[in-house]
C-alpha cells in the first residue's frame, strides 16, 4: 500500500449461501465468489480486472460501491471502509463511487428523460436548486458528446453508445473519486467501443478520475488501464503494469488468456494457448492453486499449498509457485 493509494481492498470476500430445499438434509453449500482478494488503486489511475466469466469480476464490482455487502475483508475509499457504513452512512457516503452498467438500456429507467436521469442524484444527494442541476445536467450531457437538445428525449431513443453516454453523464454527476465501470463497452459494436474508451479517457485526463475498469477483453483493457490485475475463481492470479504484464506474463492464467487474443494481422500465425478442463465450482474450490486443475505445469505443491500474491518488484505480483 502507498500514501497516495485512493482505494485499499484488503482480503476481500464474497460469499452467497446457496438455499437448500425443504427436505435436504445436506451441509448448506456456499459460492464463493470472491475469496480473499488485495489491491490497491492510486488517484487518476485504471485498474484493469480481467478474467473469464464466472470469476467473480462483477461480483467485486459491486462489493466495490456497495451494491453488495463484503463476506469479509475492507473496501476503503478515501479514508472511509464501506464495510463499516450502514443506511444514512451509506448513502451519503455513495457520492464518492459510483457505476457504468454493462447494460445502456437495462440501467436506465425507461420513463424517464434523459435530464431527469442525469439530475436524480444531485437532487438525492446535493442542495443544488433546481437551475443549478439543469444546467449541470446540460453541461454533462455536453461533455459526454451529446447535445443539449437530447435532454428532453428518453432513452429508447438513443442507440446503444448513446445510451452509455447517458450512463457516464449519470455517473459523472456527483463529481465521485472513483468509478466502477462494469464491462462498459461489451454490449456495443465495435467501432463504438473505442468511442466510449476514448471518451473515458478523455474524462479521466480532463478531470482527473479514477477508475477501476473491469472487462473479458484483454484488447480492450490494454487500450485504457495503467495496471491490469488477473482474477481466476475469486481470486487474484497475477497483478501488475500494463506493459509488463502484456509483454511478460509470468501466469500461466495470464499467459492463456493472452494467447487467445486475436492477432490483426493476416501474417502472422496466432498461437493459441488453449487451457483444458472446466472452470471449477465456486461451491468447491480445489485445495492448494485454485487453478491447478487445469495448469499445464503444476506439481505436486501446487496441489496441496496455495500460492501467496507476490512478485520480485513493487509493480509486477503473481500467486504462482512456479513463475519465472
Amino acid at each position: 500500500m502507498t500514501s497516495e493509494a485512493l482505494v485499499q481492498v484488503r482480503d476481500l470476500k464474497r460469499h452467497f449461501p446457496l438455499s437448500k430445499g425443504f427436505f435436504s438434509f445436506r451441509p448448506r453449500e456456499t459460492v464463493h465468489a470472491v475469496n480473499g482478494v488485495s489491491f490497491d488503486i492510486v488517484g487518476g489511475e485504471t485498474l484493469g480486472l480481467v478474467g473469464e466469466s464466472g470469476c467473480g469480476k462483477s461480483t467485486l464490482a459491486r462489493v466495490m460501491v456497495g451494491l453488495l455487502r463484503p463476506t469479509a475483508g475492507t473496501v476503503r475509499v478515501g479514508n472511509t471502509d464501506l464495510a463499516e457504513l450502514r443506511g444514512s452512512q451509506l448513502r451519503a457516503a455513495r457520492k464518492d463511487f459510483q457505476i457504468i452498467f454493462q447494460d445502456p438500456f437495462g440501467s436506465l429507467d425507461p420513463r424517464m428523460t434523459v435530464q431527469q436521469l442525469i439530475e436524480e442524484p444531485m437532487r438525492v444527494a446535493t442542495k443544488l436548486s433546481a437551475k443549478q442541476r439543469a444546467d449541470r445536467a446540460i453541461d454533462l450531457l455536453q461533455r459526454v458528446g451529446l447535445a443539449a437538445s437530447h435532454a428532453e428525449r428518453h432513452p429508447h431513443e438513443f442507440s446503444g453508445g448513446q445510451r452509455q453516454r447517458i450512463g457516464i453523464a449519470r455517473a459523472l454527476a456527483l463529481s465521485p473519486k472513483l468509478i466502477v465501470c462494469d464491462e462498459p463497452v461489451s454490449a456495443l459494436d465495435v467501432s463504438i467501443q473505442a468511442q466510449i474508451v476514448n471518451l473515458l479517457k478523455d474524462l479521466q485526463r480532463d478531470l482527473g478520475l479514477t477508475y477501476l475498469f473491469v472487462s473479458h477483453d484483454l484488447a480492450i483493457v490494454s487500450q485504457i488501464a495503467t495496471r491490469v490485475a488477473v482474477m481466476y475463481l475469486g481470486h487474484i492470479a497475477e497483478i501488475a503494469d500494463t506493459p509488463s504484464l502484456y509483454a511478460m506474463p509470468r501466469h500461466p492464467y495470464t499467459k492463456a488468456l493472452l494467447g487467445a487474443v486475436p492477432v490483426p494481422d493476416p501474417h502472422r500465425k496466432q498461437r493459441v494457448n488453449v487451457l483444458g478442463g472446466e472452470l471449477p465450482s465456486p461451491v468447491n474450490l480445489p485445495t492448494g492453486c485454485p487453478f491447478h486443475p487445469r495448469c499445464p505445469i503444476a506439481v505436486d505443491r501446487c496441489r496441496t499449498e496455495k500460492p501467496a500474491l507476490t512478485g520480485k518488484t513493487a509493480t509486477h505480483a503473481v500467486a504462482c509457485h512456479l513463475a519465472a
